[in-house]
């Protein structure tokens, strides 16, 4: 069955809501919010009229999700959770009523010295999720955190507060994740990224995937288990994505980890749906029904991630972009290239660049987030800018003919935004630039050149991009095409085909990154190693093998 037929069984809610109201209207700020709750029963006003639920009838455990923390800052953390005690239902297993949950903070784990408690409020209009945002902290410390509901009280997690601004640091070691596929395979690279010791998480795309999962799980192969059927398919409305996320934060090593490392967030396509790109949808369905659609996966992603108030979306648009500092060691500068971009050139694939690619009208980034970019390079007084973001930077051939093919999706089909960027880290003298990236399934590390088609030209910066967590299924150490990359593209310093993350350590003189993979994910229980490691020098940019 095409994407196509199991939308139109299933979508009727965004079909109505499109036909009710027109693209032009809804994209106005006033039609977005009135098709949303057209589309998905949301009240329009606020909440006040909600009834408040006596914790006392909660009969099971609501922390069935978990606890997460993420964007630390200075002096502020913000903790996340959800209450959930029947996950797999739509409702989550409660009323339509909103529900206090008490939060506590504390310098040790059993909670004896206190920073600060209070009280927030679960709303059902938000499906009973919790955004805490606590200031006034002391910075640049370890802190644990927990809730209670009643007599439910949830597992305990870690986070930290960023160093001051401008204060000198010692080495920040942080981990890249990205594409985690619930149906293709266990999480296991969760497990042990738990267990190490980093300061925060970025989780670069891909969080969820929009296809179905069977009642095994699917290359899960459950013998224990039966899921619903409401997951086996495809997440088009708000339910769906609701519930998807609920599977995905069933899962014990994803929620290990999110208790033990404060996260920061950004999404690729498939938290909404394959390849889009702005408007855009992969499969052609009118534009307003797909901004219903996308509206829907916005609001879930928020509901269900450790993200501050200024990232809540308003109808299809959400600002996820966005700065983060770690005293005068790194300045984080967290895109978004799926909002903005223009459409994939050339029928999106693999294809040899034509002129379309070259065209400078066209952006990966939007105007507004790339001058947002350049301006923040030229205030920078930090020693490493990195730029987490989803897709591959550098140039990638897939041929060792001329001209080779190269992914439309990527940077390659989006040339003339990737040869600003690095104009305007020139203009404003970035001398150490790092890009995290996800989305391809495998591990690379690639020196960024100044001219792609000159091996012997400046190296720029350097590019680190995370393997999935389970997405492609095991994988492989040496893919199939590994000989054709490594010759095709000599600034190809490693290229790995396993699953798990990347530990990246910034130091004062060099950094220092870690790839850390698993021989399979179809079954539980793989050990990890460390495949690989690579240094970069500062004011030295080329990676070198550790």
């Amino acid at each position: 069955m095409t994407s196509e037929a199991r939308q139109s069984q299933h979508a009727p809610e965004l079909r109505a809501a499109a036909r009710h109201i027109g693209r032009r209207r809804f994209l106005t700020a006033t039609g977005a919010a009135a098709a949303l709750a057209f589309a998905v029963n949301l009240p329009a006003a606020g909440t006040a009229s909600a009834a408040e639920l006596d914790a006392r009838r909660i009969t099971d455990d609501p922390f069935t999700l978990g606890v997460a923390s993420g964007d630390p800052l200075p002096g502020s953390v913000l903790l996340w959770t959800r209450l959930a005690p029947a996950p797999y239902q739509p409702d989550g297993g409660l009323p339509a009523e909103r529900v206090t949950v008490h939060w506590e903070l504390a310098h040790d784990e059993r909670f004896r010295r206190i920073v600060r408690r209070g009280a927030a409020t679960a709303h059902p209009e938000f499906h009973h999720t919790v955004h805490v945002e606590v200031g006034h902290l002391p910075a640049d410390r370890v802190l644990h955190y927990r809730f209670r509901v009643g007599d439910w009280v949830s597992e305990t997690g870690r986070t930290r507060t960023a160093p001051l601004p401008g204060s000198d640091t010692g080495p920040l070691t942080l981990a890249a994740v990205s594409c985690q596929a619930y149906h293709e395979g266990y999480f296991t690279p969760y497990a042990h990224l738990a267990a190490d010791d980093v300061d925060v998480v970025f989780h670069l795309g891909d969080y969820l995937y929009e296809y179905a999962v069977t009642s095994a799980g699917g290359t899960r192969n459950y013998t224990d288990r039966t899921l619903p059927a409401l997951f086996n398919r495809e997440t088009v409305t708000l339910e769906d994505y609701r519930l998807r996320y609920a599977l995905y934060k069933t899962d014990p090593d994803l929620r290990a980890a999110h208790a033990a490392h404060p996260f920061v967030v950004t999404w690729d396509d498939h938290e909404t749906e394959n390849n889009y790109a702005d408007d855009t949808p992969e499969n052609s369905v009118p534009p307003e029904e797909f901004l219903l659609r996308r509206a829907s996966a916005y609001r879930a992603y928020w509901e269900h991630q450790p993200l501050r108030r200024p990232q809540l979306p308003s109808g299809p648009d959400m600002q996820l972009y966005r700065r983060l500092h770690w005293g005068r060691l790194a300045q984080f500068d967290v895109l978004d290239t799926r909002q903005y971009r223009s459409n994939q050139a050339q029928g999106d694939g693999a294809r040899v660049p034509g002129p379309e690619v070259d065209d400078p009208a066209r952006t990966m980034t939007g105007e507004t987030q790339e001058r947002w970019l350049l301006d923040g390079w030229r205030t920078s007084r930090a020693l490493w800018n990195v730029v987490p973001q989803q897709v591959v930077f550098s140039q990638r051939k897939f041929d060792l003919t001329e001209p080779s093919r190269v992914s439309m999706d990527a940077w390659d089909g989006y040339r003339p935004s990737r040869r600003r960027v690095l104009d305007g880290a020139e203009a404003a003298g970035i001398e150490n630039l790092m890009v995290l990236t996800g989305d391809v399934h495998v591990g690379y590390a690639f020196d960024i050149k100044d001219d792609f088609g000159d091996p012997a030209s400046r190296t720029r910066g350097t590019e680190i991009v995370a393997t999935s967590i389970s997405s492609g299924r095991d994988g492989a150490e040496k893919p199939a095409n590994w000989n054709t990359y490594m010759t095709a593209n000599p600034h190809l310093r490693f290229y790995n085909g396993r699953r798990g993350y990347v530990n990246v350590t910034l130091g004062q003189q060099q950094a220092r990154a870690d790839y850390k993979t698993v021989p399979y994910v179809s079954t539980p229980g793989a050990p990890v190693t460390t495949a690989a490691s690579f240094v970069t020098e500062a004011g030295q940019p080329g990676l070198k093998p550790a």
